[in-house]
């Protein structure tokens, strides 16, 4: 992520939160490509979205963020931060979407198409990450944080650091035990 300058995203985010139609406007211009960066990182990482574009990715974050009124938005990372977390969202909600309409209790499922068999299993691993990555929330909220800042936003230790206010080794010593943590939760 550059460095925004004269802190002209988090002024922008001040003036949005007050309603400034053409402070959204610009506001998007300027972060538009950020998004499609973090869009991008988690399409890449869930094989299983195949049928979503980066576009449309960011997109519908956007939806979601400019529905919800009266977020707090601190500055631009914490903007970044929340963004990545409603993509992770979406992805999550159409990978629950799509394993709901797969579940056939106890009858045998036969799938025509290798492909979908190995989609599908991604989206059983990746609703696997959400819920650890919930449980990780409720035992320490921060490493989650960290998680979804360097996972999801793709922000450096540096930006982690800034944004939490802590150092950037208790951001990597964070991103370390979250890191095992998840991982043993995922493969129990």
């Amino acid at each position: 992520m550059q460095p925004e300058p004269d802190g002209e995203i988090t002024r922008l985010l001040s003036a949005f939160q007050e309603g400034d139609a053409a402070a959204e406007s610009r506001l998007m211009d300027l972060t538009y490509r950020e998004l499609r960066k973090i869009a991008a990182g988690h399409l890449r990482r869930e094989r299983s979205a195949r049928s979503l574009q980066t576009a449309d990715l960011v997109h519908e974050a956007y939806l979601r963020l400019a529905g919800r009124s009266g977020l707090p938005w601190r500055d631009r990372s914490h903007f970044f931060q929340i963004a990545a977390h409603v993509m992770r969202q979406v992805l999550v909600d159409r990978a629950r979407k799509r394993h709901a309409g797969k579940r056939g209790g106890s009858v045998l499922q036969v799938s025509l198409d290798k492909a979908l068999d190995i989609a599908e299993a991604r989206s059983a691993d990746f609703l696997a990450l959400e819920d650890a990555l919930a449980r990780l929330q409720q035992v320490d909220a921060r490493q989650c944080q960290v998680i979804e800042m360097r996972f999801f936003a793709g922000m450096s230790e540096e930006e982690i650091a800034q944004a939490l206010g802590v150092s950037e080794r208790t951001v990597n010593r964070e991103w370390r035990m979250a890191r095992a943590w998840l991982y043993q939760e995922v493969h129990k």
